[in-house]
């Protein structure tokens, strides 16, 4: 009996941690007021400090009200400027936190991966990752595997992302429709529940 109560103490100390190590993004779309909801499943064990620079940021709401900013259809998406909130383009895609991360390049990137942003090799020789930006492949690409730090995988909604990826863009691939990360959230999404039934009693 106490084993069991000693498991059940740990599991429930352990759920929080569990819960963190996923994120929920609600995205939303031109005028519309659908949420469309993506869920990264994070990887601290392959980049921990970058997914720690990730969890605090979104504990702060820094992503709320950032744009998908760059697309290639059926290949990728980019997100994480805070350049991006304005309605006006210029600048947009060179923004950050203010700082760099280092690099924890370890994975490959594949179908899903969620990778963070950085600057080319000539211009950052040390591969250091932008503090905010990162970008999600739509598709594996082995030509990318050691060059980005990859901290997460898309485990439910890419078929949004695909979506976005394949808008109208202009001169800069970036969406004509702006899709926008409504609230970025730890933890997985939160299941609605059914609202119950109504008896109705009529009139006669």
């Amino acid at each position: 009996m106490k084993s069991i109560l000693a498991t059940l103490c740990l599991f429930a100390a352990a759920s929080p941690l569990l819960a963190a190590e996923q994120v929920t993004l609600q995205l939303r779309s031109g005028s519309s007021r659908e949420l469309q909801t993506v869920v990264i499943d994070l990887h601290p064990e392959a980049a921990p400090k970058t997914v720690e620079n990730f969890q605090r940021l979104v504990r702060k709401g820094f992503y709320d009200g950032i744009a998908i900013h760059r697309v290639f259809p059926n290949y990728l998406v980019q997100t994480g400027d805070p350049r991006s909130r304005r309605k006006g383009r210029s600048g947009v895609g060179t923004g950050g936190p203010g700082y760099t991360v280092p690099p924890e390049i370890r994975l490959k990137t594949k179908r899903g991966a969620v990778a963070a942003a950085r600057l080319p090799d000539k211009l950052n020789p040390a591969r250091l990752s932008n503090g905010s930006q990162f970008f999600v492949l739509l598709k594996s690409d082995p030509k990318l595997d050691g060059n980005h730090t990859v901290f997460g995988t898309v485990s439910s909604g890419i078929e949004i992302l695909e979506a976005v990826s394949n808008r109208a863009t202009d001169s800069n691939d970036s969406p004509v429709e702006r899709t926008v990360i409504h609230k970025a959230r730890l933890g997985a999404p939160v299941e609605s529940k059914a609202a119950p039934k109504v008896k109705r009693f009529w009139l006669f």
